[in-house]
């Protein structure tokens, strides 16, 4: 392509784009970033002028809920020829973002939105009260942890944690305190746990970790969950330990998201409440 036709490809481009209501972005095979509009380097909180060659940083990702990065995203899209939306959390911005792949010419188009654009989709992004994943974006992991497996010939672990007697402790201590206790407990997991795992919180008063690994099963993942949840906390100069019941499942990538959780939700249900040491 001559020097002329890139100018006029390149105005062509600002003039589809600029107005666009949402940030749009053109990526190659390695995630790297060919072209966007205004709007996508001010989601994203890179200066416009920077934005051609970008990759977002690993250490962007503020859930607790890693993102596959850059080039794991653009692979997976192109490889298989489907779009694909996932939730981002970044320190600046919560966002969703579109990816659909342009098969001829090995690139990938990128459509940013704020959360906010979408509530009944966001609603469950992140949990209120804990600060972690909500459901929306613990199932986005799993599913993305599920597809690397597949993909590559690892496996992905999800573990379940249940914080029982909960309706004890608010009846003797008040909601207020209950809270305090999850909320404890959360971060724990977070600070407890590898940086590549995905925490989140499941339900009322149950916590999910999603963790990759190249062999083995979930089980020293469960071992160190229970270890770190069950552990003794001091709220409001009351002692108080939960107890919790713990239950994984791993897979190779070729069970669904919702199979891996059904079957992790039944074990759990046939695990006895573990009494507090």
């Amino acid at each position: 392509m001559s020097t002329a036709q890139t100018t006029a490809s390149r105005a062509v481009w600002d003039e589809l784009v600029s107005a666009l209501p949402v940030g749009v972005l053109l990526q190659d095979a390695s995630g790297a970033v060919l072209a966007g509009n205004r709007l996508a380097a001010s989601l994203m909180g890179v200066p416009c002028a920077e934005l051609r060659g970008f990759r977002r940083p690993a250490a962007w990702d503020a859930s607790g809920a890693p993102l596959p990065s850059c080039a794991e995203l653009s692979s997976q899209v192109l490889r298989t020829g489907a779009p694909l939306t996932i939730p981002m959390v970044l320190p600046h911005a919560r966002l969703w973002a579109e990816y659909h792949p342009l098969e001829p010419r090995q690139q990938v188009l990128v459509v940013l939105r704020p959360v906010q654009s979408d509530v009944p989709h966001s609603a469950r992004l992140l949990d209120g009260l804990t600060g972690l994943p909500g459901r929306a974006l613990l199932l986005d992991r799993l599913d993305q942890a599920l597809t690397r497996a597949r993909t590559h010939g690892t496996l992905a672990s999800l573990v379940l944690a249940d914080v029982h007697r909960m309706a004890a402790v608010n009846r003797a201590h008040g909601f207020q305190r209950g809270d305090e206790l999850l909320t404890a407990i959360a971060g724990r997991l977070r600070q407890g746990l590898r940086d590549d795992y995905t925490v989140a919180r499941y339900g009322g008063d149950e916590f999910a970790v999603v963790a990759e690994h190249p062999n083995g099963s979930g089980e020293a993942v469960a071992a160190r969950v229970r270890e770190l949840a069950g552990r003794s906390v001091r709220i409001g100069g009351v002692r108080l330990r939960p107890g919790v019941r713990v239950c994984w499942v791993t897979s190779d990538g070729d069970a669904a998201v919702h199979s891996v959780l059904a079957h992790v939700e039944e074990r759990l249900r046939h695990t006895g409440p573990r009494t507090p040491a």
